[in-house]
């Protein structure tokens, strides 16, 4: 989403910014590899995000280890 903001929608602002990146993403082509609008703007791959995502919570379970709550990552946008 914030790559479309940044690059493809940069001109929008507010409900017109929404609506625009909800039409794109019902209109996009079925297969966005190797297209940037699938990297974001900081590209990885979901290995690489899991393998961070355990770096963060693979703590000792002391007080102050950080708990991470992801939610909603693979949801549709304009659904």
């Amino acid at each position: 989403l914030k790559y479309l903001a940044d690059n493809n929608f940069a001109d929008l602002k507010g409900e017109e910014l929404k609506k625009a990146i909800s039409e794109y993403i019902k209109n996009k082509e079925s297969d966005l590899v190797g297209a940037m609008e699938s990297q974001g703007t900081t590209p990885r791959r979901l290995t690489d995000l899991i393998g961070s995502l355990s770096d963060l919570t693979s703590g000792s379970g002391d007080k102050g280890t950080p708990i991470i709550y992801i939610q909603g990552y693979f949801d549709n946008y304009t659904k």
